[in-house]
């Protein structure tokens, strides 16, 4: 850092994060074969991919005194997230994640009653909160129950009353909840934000349209300046202070397309932090989605700066 220079405020995310057990090859799971354990949460992905894009991130959460508690806390600090982590009696959440078929995959969830359904306002640390430049979270802590809807609810009245942009993303989770349950829950999350991130079909849980214009601009009108709708293959339709974008992904094998939301919001939320015009970030979301799909994982194909400027190299190997 520069003699006299400011340190960069950073992201700040709250949720569960749960250990991964996931099938190496497709067919319905059979006794003996391998599997790989790991971890994997949307908000620590996002914290990830934002800290590869050299921008500071914290996740809080609770987990186990357990290996996978352990492994959490672990992975995170190596991929220099600062992690404030409260130790819990219950076991840490588990993701049971296996391919009927190639290209088919689903995900199983054990997390009722976990250590991460049990986050509650008073792990929020006030000061670390009101000293970021974003707070995020997303449609899937408030699905565990009341009490980390009442911590993200108070991580965003912080948030609000510091002036930190509040950033949300519905990742809906219809494992953890019905539609109609989720929508009150979901709308109240878009008016206390300031960025939104949805699914095309997501959104149309608040809006009650699919067509990605029309619920951009629904949501746009319940308060939030940044509303970025995720089309997948197809990039992206965004509203960024009353002006519309549209960005097409870029066509690369697929691999995996678990993480690539994440890796799309982490792309946006680090140049914004940055402080980098809408057309930038825009693209670098673009990159980071379509590079995480090319790998295996919920948050190991996050790239870092040089992987994303690969993405436009045309030779495969660089001598």
């Amino acid at each position: 850092m520069a003699a006299g220079s400011r340190p960069v405020k950073g992201l700040v995310t709250a949720g569960e994060t749960m250990g991964l057990v996931v099938q190496d090859t497709p067919g319905v799971p059979r006794n003996g074969e391998s599997m790989s354990f790991g971890i994997g949460g949307s908000e620590s992905n996002v914290a990830i991919g934002v800290r590869r894009l050299g921008v500071p991130a914290t996740w809080i959460g609770r987990v186990g005194d357990d290996p996978a508690g352990a492994m959490i806390v672990r992975e995170l600090r190596a991929e220099q997230v600062q992690a404030f982590a409260t130790v819990d009696p219950a076991p840490t959440g588990l993701m049971l994640r296996w391919r009927p078929a190639p290209q088919r995959g689903r995900v199983e969830y054990y997390r009722r009653g976990s250590a991460g359904s049990h986050l509650c306002a008073g792990d929020i640390p006030d000061g670390v909160v009101a000293g970021a430049a974003v707070f995020h979270f997303s449609g899937i802590t408030p699905a565990l129950g009341a009490d980390p809807h009442a911590a993200v609810r108070h991580a965003v009245t912080i948030a609000r009353g510091a002036g930190v942009t509040v950033s949300f993303d519905f990742n809906f989770r219809r494992a953890l909840w019905s539609e109609d349950a989720a929508a009150p829950a979901l709308t109240e999350a878009v008016r206390s934000a300031d960025v939104v991130f949805a699914g095309a079909e997501e959104a149309a849980i608040v809006t009650g349209t699919p067509d990605p214009l029309e619920s951009a601009l629904a949501l746009e009108a319940l308060g939030p300046r940044q509303v970025l709708i995720k089309l997948g293959a197809a990039g992206c339709l965004a509203r960024v202070d009353g002006v519309a974008h549209e960005v097409p992904a870029p066509r690369v094998p697929v691999h995996d397309t678990v993480g690539a939301g994440d890796a799309f919001v982490a792309g946006y939320l680090a140049e914004l932090i940055a402080g980098a015009p809408v057309e930038r970030r825009l693209a670098t979301a673009i990159a980071a989605g379509a590079w995480a799909v090319t790998v295996s994982g919920d948050w190991e194909g996050m790239p870092d700066r040089r992987a994303l400027d690969l993405l436009e190299q045309a030779e495969p190997v660089v001598r």
